[in-house]
């Protein structure tokens, strides 16, 4: 996916819709910003399949040598899918946050969440500040 056609979550998760029979699905990942904060990854919880997320709760987390960090689902909906190979693959987060670095797809309950996402200048204004 490119960055540039994200959306983003302040807490740096990012989420990319796209059509799957006719439905709307959210791939959810963390930036290469936030990667580059945490280093070192050495653990990843996941959420179960059939989960119901909602925008601004935790899905799961992820943990580096220095702290662990939550995860904030950016969208309302069902998850269809997560990718349980990143959790003996962590390195595949840093090499490719944007492609196979994804975490989690859900099913939308609702695109209104999106509205009150960041885009990737916004995004990148907002980790310039942060230091």
């Amino acid at each position: 996916m490119d960055p540039k056609d994200l959306k983003y979550n302040p807490t740096h998760e990012w989420v990319g819709i796209v059509e799957d029979c006719g439905e709307k699905i959210a791939v959810v990942g963390i930036t290469d910003f936030a990667l580059e904060q945490l280093t070192d990854l050495v653990y990843m919880a996941l959420p179960d399949v059939g989960k119901q997320v909602r925008a601004g709760e935790e899905f799961g987390e992820v943990e580096s040598v220095k702290a662990v960090s939550p995860l904030y689902s950016p969208v309302d909906g069902e998850v269809v899918a997560v990718h349980s190979e990143l959790v003996d693959n962590l390195e595949r987060l840093g090499t490719d946050p944007f492609g196979e670095g994804w975490i989690m797809k859900v099913r939308l309950s609702s695109s209104a969440n999106l509205d009150g996402l960041l885009d990737r200048d916004a995004y990148l204004k907002q980790c310039s500040e942060a230091h």
